[in-house]
């Protein structure tokens, strides 16, 4: 599985902003708690692919090239 940014470069930029305002926690999480800093550890830990909660990141098939 690869984690990418949103192809939306308008939505990654106003969940960014949002981010800044929030110290970097996840601006859809209640609690600022570490598990919810941004990549949060609910999106890593999860085997489901699609967007992360607020859809800065997107689960993909594929694995990580490196070279």
């Amino acid at each position: 599985m690869i984690i990418k940014l949103n192809s939306d470069k308008e939505k990654v930029e106003e969940i960014r902003e949002a981010l800044k305002k929030n110290e970097g926690y996840c601006p859809y999480k209640l609690e600022k708690i570490k598990e919810n800093k941004c990549i949060c550890q609910e999106f890593l830990n999860s085997k489901e692919l699609g967007e992360c909660g607020c859809g800065l990141y997107i689960k993909i098939e594929g694995e990580k090239s490196y070279g």
